[in-house]
């Protein structure tokens, strides 16, 4: 008996990524569909118009999630990445790990999310390093804000500053769990001489989103503090960063 040919065989298969793949959305030959096309260019032009003040989170994580998934409708995607992390800088600061939770989320769009985050990190940082602690102040909180605000674990930061109070350098010393991060004093200090710092400032999150200190976070500044002191360094202030404010040491007289 003949074999009759599979009408089927000779026809291109389309090609999906990762993250399409399980964004499955209907498609003809390969093209996105009109519907689709109109909703990203009437997106693009309203960013372009208006700013990201013009649109709400979920369509602002559209448009970076349409540089990932090309060719599928990600309203969806965008919508369940909210669901899972509450709002636009929450997704975008997420670990890759727990995004990888979201049906959906391969590897092209975590790259997406995490090249914005490292973009709005440098953008900050810019604003404050090699400027006046002082006059640049609200842009310091800001940037602390930026790159700590929505993490899910603890982290220490040391800013390093010179005799004129001038930002000079930006370090990470440690990392935590949820709501304890190992610092040692005599490292922090260590650590200051080898920059040349005549003074420093602390900064730490609580992924709590309350900035309250705790009662060894009291202690491990004052530690500090001492030792710093004795080598003719200079502690202006602990900043810990919740979710939507931050805490003085210095303000609350703790320092």
């Amino acid at each position: 008996m003949s074999q009759q040919p599979n009408a089927f065989a000779e026809m291109p298969l389309p090609l999906f990524d990762a993250d399409e793949a399980a964004n499955p959305a209907p498609m003809a030959a390969g093209r996105l569909p009109s519907y689709i096309a109109d909703h990203r260019k009437r997106l693009r032009a309203r960013f372009m118009q208006g700013g990201a003040q013009a649109m709400p989170d979920y369509e602002m994580l559209e448009l970076v999630l349409f540089r990932a998934i090309p060719r599928q409708d990600v309203k969806p995607l965008a919508r369940a990445l909210l669901d899972r992390f509450g709002d636009f800088n929450g997704v975008i600061a997420a670990a890759p790990a727990r995004l990888k939770e979201v049906r959906g989320t391969g590897d092209a769009v975590i790259c997406e999310l995490k090249i914005v985050e490292a973009a709005a990190h440098r953008l900050a940082r810019a604003r404050v390093l090699q400027r006046h602690v002082v006059s640049s102040w609200e842009q310091l909180l800001d940037y602390c804000h930026t790159t700590m605000a929505h993490r899910d674990t603890e982290q220490f930061r040391i800013l390093f500053l010179d005799r004129k109070n001038v930002l000079i350098a930006d370090e990470e010393q440690a990392r935590g769990t949820v709501d304890h991060v190992p610092v040692y004093p005599r490292e922090v200090v260590k650590r200051a001489l080898e920059m040349n710092a005549s003074a420093l400032i602390l900064v730490h999150n609580h992924p709590s989103g309350d900035p309250t200190p705790s009662e060894a976070d009291i202690a491990m500044t004052h530690q500090i503090e001492t030792a710093a002191q004795a080598l003719s360094i200079t502690l202006h202030d602990h900043l810990i960063i919740g979710k939507s404010r931050e805490l003085s040491f210095r303000a609350e007289g703790l320092l």
